[in-house]
């Protein structure tokens, strides 16, 4: 008995250590934090003083990648994949891949999680995610810093030190709109706030903005808000359905969908009034094209070419360099009158893609043609 009691201690102790050596390696496995600055200073620019940078243990390429979206059912989006695909298939980036796999599973959180756990478990390097929660990824963020798989989000970022973010200040963002709406309506009065996708960050965080700022204005409010999903045909949609019941608004912030709210109005022979919008090039086609009759536009946004960023941050990480946990992003801007076609919109193009989607700091520039040449689709 003794003898048994002995062996079973001696199996315990040695199970104790194996874990603790497995759990040691878990923890090795993650990045170092180091002092900065970062690699490409210009590029990869930390969010605050504060920020933390990274090092990642080199490994040789070349990279296995997996861009894991959700929500896919808007312009933005689909230019976002086209443009992680232009940008893998550059010669530069390209040889520095070996696989680069897309998957978008829609708005079940539960499915991009899964999403992102199979390719920590096939063995991916790194794993580029717009998440469709921002708090939702904590165990497969653990996994990943186990597992030594870089794990980069951007646009609808993680709540987490333990991954990198990418993002322009999305909170900003809706600041921008609000303040520049208070300037145009120097009384107050009813505004149509036209939201993204519910749950995700960028909608909070763009929400909030806009409501601080009006808050802060002292000026007296009455904000009317429908969900448009950054869709043109979903924002035009309901839209319409709010004037049809307010009859009467005296300005308007929108998200995403910036076409379809403005055809909104213009359909039901709304009178023009200042609009803080995205950067879609439909969007600010209307603008130039009635800024003599009223229509009063500021249009500011965060280009799709973000993807660019994040994959282009997931390679210098797992090359070995340092990169700071928070990549902060500069908006693209631009308000009435300054609408100038060729420059900032382009009126000989469609009216469903994003302008301002480069990143000139970071090398990223993409033409019209080189994006739409992509497919949207799984991969």
């Amino acid at each position: 008995m003794y003898r048994t009691l002995t062996r079973r201690k001696a199996s315990i102790a040695a199970a104790v250590l194996l874990s603790s050596v497995f759990s040691f390696s878990a923890i090795a496995a993650g990045p170092e934090v180091v002092a900065g600055p970062a690699a490409d200073p210009q590029c990869f620019v930390p969010w605050a003083d504060s920020t933390k940078f990274f090092k990642f243990p080199k490994k040789e390429g070349p990279y296995r990648i997996a861009l894991a979206n959700g929500f896919i059912a808007n312009t933005w989006r689909i230019q976002m994949i086209k443009t992680a695909k232009a940008y893998a298939a550059q010669p530069e980036v390209a040889a520095k891949l070996k696989e680069f796999k897309v998957v978008s599973t829609g708005e079940d959180v539960a499915a991009q999680i899964s999403a992102v756990s199979n390719f920590i478990d096939s063995g991916y390097d790194a794993i580029v995610v717009n998440a469709q929660n921002p708090t939702a990824f904590a165990p497969v963020i653990k996994r990943a810093k186990a597992k030594g798989v870089v794990l980069v989000a951007f646009d609808n970022i993680l709540d987490t030190e333990d991954a990198i973010n990418v993002n322009v200040d999305q909170k900003g963002l809706g600041e921008y709109w609000a303040r520049w709406l208070v300037k145009q309506i120097p009384n107050g009065g009813k505004i149509l706030e036209v939201r993204g996708v519910a749950g995700t960050s960028v909608d909070t965080d763009r929400h909030n903005g806009i409501h601080e700022v009006l808050d802060a204005s002292g000026k007296k409010w009455d904000v009317v808000e429908v969900v448009g999903k950054w869709d043109d045909g979903t924002a035009q949609k309901v839209s319409a359905d709010a004037i049809a019941v307010q009859k009467k608004f005296d300005g308007i912030t929108v998200q995403g969908g910036s076409t379809g709210t403005v055809r909104a109005f213009m359909d039901a022979g709304h009178p023009f009034v200042p609009v803080g919008g995205e950067t879609e090039n439909g969007f600010r086609k209307l603008c130039a094209a009635h800024g003599g009759e009223g229509l009063k536009c500021a249009s500011g946004g965060t280009g799709p070419a973000q993807v660019a960023v994040a994959i282009k941050t997931a390679i210098a990480a797992l090359e070995g360099q340092v990169v700071p946990q928070s990549v902060k992003l500069p908006l693209a801007t631009t308000e009435d009158p300054n609408f100038k076609d060729g420059e900032n919109f382009y009126g000989k193009e469609g009216d469903n893609f994003f302008v301002g989607n480069s990143f000139p700091t970071c090398g990223i520039n993409f033409s019209a043609t080189e994006i739409m040449g992509q497919s949207e689709a799984n991969q």
